[in-house]
């Protein structure tokens, strides 16, 4: 079964051919819709993401809803949101994409081509966006890492931002992404950039 680069490095008619009715080739599944569909082997099931998903995963999920969204509308839509339970990683979501409508290859599954095509190029769909959620879940890590220390000190409101705006500028390897989740510093850091920033130490801490 081809991945999604597979997919990508493929010509539209060869990506709809292997597409169509992969669903199919799934072990150990059983997709409902397929009773209430006429034209059920036209039809492909992508996951985008799933309960586990780091950041990257994430940001192009929401980039493919974004522009499979539009097809989603209508009594006879080509494409439906998929979530389906999974053993390992609680749940994948994802969508089902109709590949063909009267033997022409529909609108829908065109665009998701050209997402796939455009990830075996480069495997993140939106930069800004991406970089976006490595910033947010990197402050979130901060207020996290900082949760024996945050008793230790004097921390005015949104005092994580401040933390982050330090660090990215004199010890951004302390901020680097790890396993796609963000940065995540260690307790020295934290405490040096602390010190720099004048943040006051309890008397009694």
């Amino acid at each position: 079964m081809a991945t999604a680069t597979q997919l990508g490095d493929m010509t539209l008619e060869e990506a709809a051919e292997e597409s169509a009715g992969n669903w199919k080739r799934f072990q150990c599944f059983i997709w409902w819709r397929e009773q209430e569909m006429e034209d059920a082997d036209q039809w492909t099931i992508h996951y985008t993401h799933n309960r586990d998903s780091g950041l990257l995963d994430q940001s192009n999920a929401a980039q493919i809803n974004k522009a499979l969204r539009p097809f989603t509308e209508g009594d006879d839509a080509d494409v439906m949101e998929e979530s389906h339970t999974h053993w390992a990683v609680g749940h994948v979501d994802g969508f089902s994409i109709r590949v063909y409508r009267n033997n022409e290859i529909t609108d829908a599954f065109r665009t998701f081509h050209r997402l796939m095509e455009s990830l075996a190029c480069y495997p993140i769909l939106n930069e800004e966006d991406f970089s976006n959620r490595e910033y947010e879940a990197t402050v979130e890590n901060i207020v996290s890492a900082a949760w024996r220390l945050k008793n230790e000190y004097e921390l005015k409101d949104d005092w994580q931002y401040e933390v982050y705006s330090w660090l990215s500028d004199h010890e951004c390897s302390a901020i680097e992404s790890r396993s796609d989740q963000g940065g995540y510093p260690s307790e020295e850091a934290l405490r040096r950039c602390f010190t720099a920033l004048g943040f006051k130490q309890v008397e009694d801490a």
